[in-house]
Parts: C-alpha cells; structure tokens; sequence
C-alpha cells in the first residue's frame, strides 16, 4: 500500500483489532505502548482535535476532558498537549490504553499517517514476538564470563571514542576544539525515514539543503505523506517499506547535518546500555580512517579495537549479533559497488585481503558474515550512483526544527537573555534562521553572532543581514581571535589566499579532505588561526599521518570566492563564472552567492581590516556578470525549472545588497508570476528585497504557491508598488488581511486589482478591510471568491461601497456563503454607488426569497453593467423571471456561453438611468 493513501477501515476491523489487543496483558499492552511513545506523541500532535473527537465519540474521554486539552493545546503546543493525553490515558490501565490504541486505528480511515500506518503494520505482522524484540533490545543476550568481559571492555573503548562531542572553540575562548559530554550537549536531530524510497526525494533535499533552505512547513507536509519520522533508536526496528527487521541501513544528509553527531550519539547510547542490546558487539569507523592499501576484516578489527584480539573468534561467532557502522561513504577514497557486476571482487572469509570498500560491500552484500547488520551514513549526491536496493531502510537527516534551534542558542550562548535576543534576530531574518536546520550553521551563526550579542564593552558590531555578511563575521573573528599571537596582515592574506586556491579546486572536484600532498601542491602553511577553518584529521594508519578538511563546506566555499577578491586575475574569474552558469547540478549555489556579497562595499570592508584591500575589479566583475541574466527570458520559460533559476539569480542580487543592479536586471516593466511554485520563508524574504528596490511593479501573481501567511508578512512593506497583486489559492487566513490592508491604507498604494481568491478569510477580517477600502483611492478591482466573507462580513465590505469616494469598479463574491439578507444589504449599498461595474454573486445561498432585492439590484443600481448569478439556489421559475426582467429592463442576460441582448447600452462607460441595460449572467457561464 503507498503511504500516500488512506486505509478503509470498518467497525468490524476496529472491532478485529481491540480484540487482537486483548491478547495482551496489561503490563504488556503498556511495555507495548511505552516502546510506540514517540510514534503516538507525533502522530496525535499531527491533528490533536481529531484525536479528541474520537476518543470522545467512542467514551475513551468525556466531553469536558477533551475540552480542558484541546485547552491546553491552545495554551502550549500541539506537543505539549499530545504528550499529556497520553501519559494521562496510559496512567489510567488498559481499557484507557486500549481505548487509545482502537480510536487511533479507527483514524487511519482519515489520514495517511506514515507513521501511524507502520506502527500498526508492526504490531499486527509480529504479535508477542515484538514483545521478545523490546526485552532483547532493553537486556540483550545472557553471555558466558569470557565473552561479557570482553564485551565490557570494548563498551568501555566505545564510551571513551565517543563521549565527548568535539566543537570547535568560540573564538576568543581557545584554540582548536572543545569537549563536552555529548549526553548533555545532543540535541535532538531528525530523521526520516522514506517507505517508498526514490532517490529523487534524496536529491530534492540536496537541493534543498545545499542552498540553506530546507523548509520546517515543507518538511511537515511531506513528513505527513510519503515520509515516516523515526527517532535514531528505531533505525533498525520493523520497517514498512521492506516488511522485515532490517540489516543493512543507509542514512543520508547534507554536509554539516549531523551525520556523524547522530552515529556517535548511536554508539555512545549502545555503550551506555541505553539501546539496541540485541547487538552484542558494535564496530564504528570512519571511511576517512580507513587505509587506502588492502586488509583483511579480521586484521581491521584487531587493530582498531586491540582489546578484542583474544576472543575475536568467539565474537564474529554469531554474525546476527554484530553491527557494523561505516560513517562517511563519501571520505571513501574507493568506490562503493553494490550491483551485481563486482561480486567476483567480494571477500567469502575473515581472513580474505581486499581494499577497505570491498570489505564494506561485502558485509552488506553477506558474502562476509551472513546475518550482520550494517549501518552507512553519506551525502545523499552519493546515492545516485550507489545501486540502494540492498539497502532495508534508507533514511535522511533533515536536522534541527524550530525547537532545537531554540535548545541550540541556549546551549551557545548559556545567558538567556542574550540566547533569546540573538535566536529572536535569526528567527526575523528568516535568510539566517533558514540556515540553522543544519547544526553546522548553527555553530557558525552563533559563533559570528556572538560578538554582537554577547559584548560586555563598547558598541557592538551591526548583525549581519545576508548570508555572505554572517561569514564575513565569522572570518573577521576567527583571524581577530583565533590565535594568541595574530600574524602580521601580509601572511594571513598570503595564507588565506592559498587556502582560497585550494577550496575552489576542491569544490570543482568534489574534494573534501585534503592530505599533505594537496597542502604541497598549493603551498599551504598551516599557521594557528587556519584551525578556524581547516580540521585537522589525525590518522593513526601510513601512509598519510593526518589529512585536513574545512570545517563545513560551507567554509570551504565562502574561501572559494573570497580568493577571487584576494588575487584577482580577470581570465580566473571569467572562467570560473563560465563554469558555474553551465553547471546544471547546484555544486556553485553558494559559491555564488558568496562572490555576488562580497561585490559590496559595506560588506567586504571588515575583511580589509585583516587582508588588506580587497580587489574593486573583481567586484565590477561580479557586478557585470550579474547585470547580463535576462530576467525576461527566463520569466518566459515554462514550469518550475525557470521560476527556480529565476529565485536563484534574486538571491544572487540580494546578497549583492546592490539596488541599482536590481533595477538593471528587472528592467522597466516588472512582471513577476511564481505560480505554483512554492515560495519558502526564506524565498518570501528575498522576493521583498527584490520588490524594494522596484519603483513600482506592474504585475506580481503568487498564485497557489504555499506563501503562508508568515510569508506575506515578508513581502507587506512593499506590495503597495504593486498594481495588480494575485494571491490565489495560499490557504491565507485573518491575520494575512492585516498584511494587505497595510498596503491598501498608505496613501502612495498603487494597487489597481486585488485577488484573493480561495483563501481562508472569514468574515472577522473583513472590518479592516473595508476601513482599508475607504482610505484607499487606487483600487479598482477586488476578488474575494471562496472565502467565508458571509452575511456579517458583507456588512462591513457595504460600508465602504456606500462612501461617495469608493473608485471600486469590479467585485467578485462567488462562492462566499452570502445569504438572502446578503441581497438586501447590496441593494441598499449600491443604490447610491457611482463606481461599481462588475458584481459576481455565483455560487452563494440565494433563493426565490430575495427575489424583491434581487429586482432592485438589477433595475436600480446606476453604474452597474454586470452581474453574476449562477449556480445559486434560484428554482427554474426565478431563472426566467429573471431573464424578463432583464429583458424588459431593456438588459442582457447570458446563460453558458449563450447572450441575449435588447440593447447596447450595456457596454457603455457612462452611468445607466434606472430600468436602463445591464448584463445578466445565469448557468454555466457564470
């Protein structure tokens, strides 16, 4: 079954499975529960009154205690109340939990729910042996003296390698890397896991996640259909998609996103006896560390964990014991292959020589060690090449959501007051705070932050406000305190320009890590302050002692295009920009975006500090290349792909910070359509930075793009330049139309057309609105259809219609769920109205009983031309009516695409006489 489809479940299956559960003792139903915890907390906050509803028309909960949390919901968070509701019914005993675990069922008929969906799958595919499954994981095998000795020695080499989590120093605070026990400084990463895995999904989260912007409300839509979020625990739990325990799992995400933080809290949870008990031996390395020459698994083992040696036997005894966990496939100096066609290549016994991959692909192919698990971690560009099908389970970190970056500024900056100012900066940036999914940007927004929030003395630095100025501080603070004694400005250029050199070569060739031979090549001297932005990797293992790796690759990248600026060379640079316009793949995003920044002025200045100037030629040659994209022609370009280079070459501009580049590039009339292209946070921010360096904007159509009302509020202070703004179909709710009437109120508004069809507008916000109405004196036509405008929202609307200034021409109110009284109001507003033209009324509850109101609408209003009434609740009788009194009146009236006309005085500009023509719409047409 896709995960994308709701199960038909009857009250028979209902029925079915609580007699199922029945099977359970109490104190094994709640072991059960307690094991599904983090899957029922998720799944309820997904839709807490939905929940509610069903415990309550089942008995599990009377009306008042749904009601005191839904109240609580309302007071805290959707999390906050779903974990209280069921550790309150689990409290209760078993028919509370049964009760619990029989309304969740029942909902599967509602939602697609991956996780709700598996967690049942589980249950009803391995009965009490699941219950056996929770006691191996919790208390593991009982084991001869021998072997438990041997086992608490090697946990105890484990809990030494990973124990503390290695960050980088605040600079100013020490050089090279801090350490700090990782069970207090783990912050929650997360992880899904996809049942129905494609590898498109992987390089959508590249994409995604390369550019810094990796979206929490796109993440939970799609986390809601085809992805299941599971706790790294669960890794090798019952998997949906392969219906078995797995062996061999693949987990994938970007650089920085916490792979190896995710595995390192895995082996510290095992050592500790936290998890996974059912493994009696976990082996973890890194691809980095591993030799290039050959060796045999048994000689690897030997010589990483020496305290193995004597009973290493009796361990690789029984394979289905053991776990293998290989972090870094792509630091894999050979090539991974899991087809067919490299089986002659695999190791058969523990003592077969091969190249460390060969290893690797044999214990995940069970050539070696049949019954083993294996767990990779890799960049999720790895697995395109990689033949995935042996993989059980694949799943991505998308790292930190709203709440841990909060928990992450916490921990940072410890002082509460700061951490709040500084995450409260991030979070209104939104170009910032997007970044901050990763908790490597993380550490380097809170690192280049901190002189700006945190300092006692003197007037602090301005916050940066684009990507580019966020690594301008945190360079500028790495070469102003990185090191006890700082080198004269010459040798930090000279050092920074060979480290420049460097990343960009890296960058072309995908290279991370560096060893000495690469150093040689460019002439790097490793000097104390480069520790701020080369690690280095110490390797115990020839032929390379230690190998170097910047500290993100997004590091790597800003020293890429910093160098440009160091040691400009126009041929350099105009190769180098050639070779980013034809990339096809993203690898140059940042890159980029780095070298259109620093064509500032402003933004370069604080570098020159420490590097000496920086190159005004470069900047002029960044600024020309960027003036060449036509905007037009990529404008005309059909479907996703154009709108997406097209917002890739805006952020270019807004990082550029160069208004009048903006104005060049855009050209006079600026007509901007992103429909059905959905515009994140971070998207909604650069678009208002595009828009404000605009003098006016003939067009802006955001139809059906997810802009949420939080995007809106990006883009308010400048929608007034718009002339006709489309804000179709975005789920809008009220407190967007205090966006909006924001712009409708300034006195220099030039917007002419207003269409916010099929949104979530009720009736509360149309007050504000027709305040805005009435001060405003450029619109002419307003789309209001499929909202929930309502007889008392038609109410306040009529206010402004009834002001002898109103200039509306044209008003749309198709299906608005407007009344019979809806009629009254209208023909006593428009009675005295000189403007209105254009009324659409189709689609709402009129009835024969309005037919009064409806004749005087028709025969009175002056200025009236139009008017739309299909698919109301008219009879066939009131239809004709209609048609007579149209035609009598000297109107028109149309039905499809059928038109009667008497006269044409229909079309004329000017004010109709009472009983003068005006068209009819009615049916199809209308």
């Amino acid at each position: 079954m896709a995960s994308d489809q709701r199960r038909i479940v009857s009250e028979g299956d209902v029925t079915a499975f609580s007699v199922y559960l029945h099977n359970y003792t109490a104190g094994e139903l709640r072991r059960l529960s307690e094991y599904f915890l983090p899957d029922l907390v998720y799944i309820i906050e997904n839709d807490v009154r939905a929940v509610l509803q069903e415990l309550s028309s089942r008995e599990v909960l009377m009306a008042w205690q749904a009601q005191s949390y839904a109240a609580w919901e309302k007071d805290h968070d959707a999390a906050s109340a779903a974990e209280k509701l069921v550790a309150d019914l689990l409290a209760q005993g078993q028919d509370a939990g049964l009760g619990l675990w029989k309304c969740l069922y029942a909902l599967q008929s509602r939602w697609s729910h991956p996780n709700l969906h598996g967690m049942v799958d589980e249950i009803l595919e391995n009965g009490h042996n699941l219950l056996n499954e929770i006691l191996l994981n919790e208390y593991g095998y009982v084991l001869d003296p021998e072997l438990t000795a041997c086992q608490e020695a090697h946990k105890a080499q484990l809990h030494e390698m990973t124990g503390d989590l290695k960050e980088n120093a605040a600079p100013g605070l020490s050089q090279g890397p801090q350490s700090f026990p990782i069970s207090s400084r783990y912050v929650e990463i997360k992880v899904i896991s996809d049942r129905d895995f494609k590898k498109q999904i992987h390089h959508e989260h590249e994409a995604l996640a390369a550019a810094g912007e990796l979206n929490e409300y796109r993440l939970q839509r799609r986390t809601r259909t085809a992805l299941e979020r599971i706790t790294p625990d669960r890794l090798f739990r019952w998997c949906p998609r392969s219906r078995r325990v797995p062996l061999s799992v693949m987990v994938s995400g970007v650089a920085g996103v916490g792979k190896t933080t995710l595995v390192q809290k895995f082996v510290f949870d095992w050592a500790t006896g936290k998890h996974y008990q059912k493994f009696t031996f976990v082996f973890f390395f890194k691809f980095r560390d591993l030799a290039e020459e050959k060796v045999s698994l048994e000689s690897l083992l030997c010589k990483t964990y020496p305290r193995l040696r004597a009973q290493l036997g009796k361990v690789l005894g029984d394979p289905e014991k053991l776990l293998f966990i290989f972090d870094g496939l792509d630091e894999s100096k050979g090539g991974l292959k899991l087809t067919g066609s490299g089986s002659d290549e695999l190791c058969r016994t523990l003592g077969d020589i091969k190249p460390a991959w060969v290893l690797v692909a044999s214990l995940l192919r069970q050539t070696l060690l049949k019954g083993c698990s294996v767990l990779l971690t890799s960049r999720p560009q790895n697995l395109a090449s990689l033949g995935t099908g042996v993989f059980q389970r694949v799943a991505s970190i998308v790292g930190f959501l709203a709440k841990e970056r909060e928990r992450y500024f916490s921990m940072f900056f410890v002082d509460e007051k700061v951490s709040q100012e500084a995450f409260r900066y991030v979070r209104d940036s939104q170009v910032l705070y997007t970044l901050c999914y990763n908790p490597s940007y993380c550490w380097i927004t809170c690192t280049a932050l901190k002189p700006c929030f945190a300092t006692r003395d003197g007037k602090p630095p301005p916050a940066p406000k684009t990507v580019t100025q966020l690594f301008v501080c945190y360079i500028t603070h790495i070469l102003a305190n990185h090191s006890l004694e700082q080198p004269k400005l010459q040798v930090m250029r000279d050092a920074l320009t060979q480290v420049g050199w460097l990343a960009g070569y890296g960058i072309t060739n995908r290279i991370l890590v560096f060893d000495d031979n690469y150093m040689q090549a460019f002439n790097v001297k490793f000097y104390p302050f480069l520790t701020g932005f080369l690690a280095e990797n110490p390797k115990s293992q020839a032929p390379s002692p230690v190998t170097y790796s910047f500290l993100h690759l997004t590091v790597q990248e800003f020293l890429a295009a910093l160098v440009y600026y160091l040691d400009y060379n126009k041929d350099n640079l105009a190769d180098m920009l050639a070779r980013a316009r034809a990339c096809k793949e993203g690898t140059y995003d940042i890159f980029l975006r780095f070298l259109a920044g620093l064509s500032h002025p402003a933004t370069r200045a604080p570098l020159e500090r420490f590097l000496g100037k920086l190159s005004a030629d470069a900047a002029h040659h960044v600024i020309m290349w960027l003036s060449e994209f036509n905007c037009q022609a990529v404008q005309s370009s059909a479907g996703p792909v154009g709108q997406r280079k097209l917002m890739n070459e805006f952020t270019l501009l807004f990082e550029s910070r160069n208004r009048q580049l903006v104005c060049d590039v855009l050209g006079l009339s600026v007509c901007l359509d992103f429909t059905k292209f959905h515009l994140m946070l971070v998207d909604c921010t650069v678009l208002g930075y595009i828009l404000s360096c605009c003098e006016e904007v003939e067009r802006l159509t955001l139809n059906a793009c997810f802009i949420q009302d939080t995007g809106l509020e990006q883009l308010g202070p400048e929608l007034h330049k718009v002339r006709e703004l489309s804000l179709v179909d975005n789920d809008l709710k009220d407190p967007s139309m205090k966006v909006i009437c924001g712009a409708l109120k300034r006195p220099d508004c030039r917007m002419e057309a207003l269409s916010l069809k099929d949104n979530a507008f009720t009736s509360d916000c149309c007050e504000d609105l027709a305040f805005a109405l009435k001060e405003n004196q450029s619109l002419l036509s307003l789309d209001l259809g499929k909202n929930k405008v309502l007889d008392s929202g038609l109410s306040y609307l009529c206010q402004a219609f009834e002001d002898p200034h109103c200039r509306m021409q044209k008003l749309l109110l198709q299906g608005t769920g407007l009344s019979n009284f809806s009629c009254q109001i209208l023909s006593c507003a428009l009675a005295t109205n000189t403007s209105l033209q254009h009324l659409n009324l189709s689609s709402n509850m009129f009835t024969d009983e309005c037919a009064e109101e409806m004749r005087q609408l028709i025969l009175t209003c002056p200025y009236l031309k139009e008017i739309r009434l299909g698919f109301c609740d008219f009879t066939p009788a009131m239809e004709e009516n209609l048609k007579k009194l149209a035609v009598e009146g000297g109107s028109s009236y149309a039905k499809g695409t059928e038109l009667c006309r008497s006269q044409s005085a229909a079309d004329s500009s000017g004010p109709r006489t009472p009983g003068s023509a005006v068209l009819l719409v009615l049916g199809l047409g209308a």
